[in-house]
């Protein structure tokens, strides 16, 4: 069973669930930038709420997330190093987790998939989440939206595929049982763990769940299939 997602920056829970789930992961690299999704922000939590973490890009319309250049000269990865140390550096996990973030996020890439692709490899490792990675743009695919998924999980000799719920609104079952693949829907909710700041706050960056609870997502996303299961 394959996934594929766009590298995103320092995306939710829910990401690495899809990854954590799957026999196989392909980076959508190649997808086009767009500001409405969260290919160069998210959130982390502190005192005052929800704060946003966002990477300055030069862009302009209709390039892809390999066209797309961080804003290197705007010292951003400084700023956010220093929100990111402000309100985690009493969490549990921060001494570990904040030097290898911060060698993730160096200056230096040529565009946004890069840097995101770093930081979620990084994470990946910290997680001991293991297993093929493939890179879409190396197959030069003409195809789109909901082809192109069938294509790509043709390509990775998959025979199953695990769909974010998003892909409801454009995907049809027939068009994969037809190509000899069987379309699973990911079941994913946000269930609490420890936090810092009072009450829980679902959605935040996966990091906040990396300082507070450390290496073992793998147990807290069984926890979680089980209560919707019904267990």
């Amino acid at each position: 069973m394959v996934t594929i997602h766009q590298p995103c920056y320092i995306p939710y829970m829910g990401v690495f669930h899809k990854i954590w789930k799957a026999d196989a992961f392909v980076y959508l690299d190649d997808a086009q930038y767009s500001n409405g999704y969260v290919f160069d922000w998210n959130r982390i939590k502190t005192p005052q709420g929800e704060c946003r973490l966002k990477v300055p890009l030069e862009k302009k319309f209709g390039q892809s997330l390999m066209e797309v250049k961080p804003k290197d000269f705007l010292g951003w990865q400084l700023k956010h190093l220093k929100t990111i140390e402000m309100n985690y550096k009493k969490a549990p996990y921060f001494d570990t987790f904040f030097p290898a973030f911060e060698m993730a996020i160096v200056p230096g890439f040529t565009n946004l998939a890069e840097l995101n692709i770093s930081v979620m490899s990084m994470l990946m490792e910290w997680f001991d989440i293991k297993k093929p990675i493939y890179f879409s743009h190396v197959w030069n695919l003409e195809s789109r939206s909901e082809a192109r998924v069938i294509e790509i999980t043709h390509l990775v000799s998959a025979d199953a595929y695990l769909s974010g719920t998003g892909g409801r609104n454009y995907q049809d079952e027939t068009h994969f049982t037809e190509a000899g693949i069987k379309l699973q829907y990911q079941q994913w909710e946000p269930m609490p763990y420890h936090q810092q700041w009072g009450e829980f706050r679902p959605y935040m960056s996966v990091i906040d769940f990396a300082m507070n609870e450390g290496h073992d997502i793998g147990s807290h996303f069984r926890r979680m299939e089980e209560i919707i299961n019904g267990g």
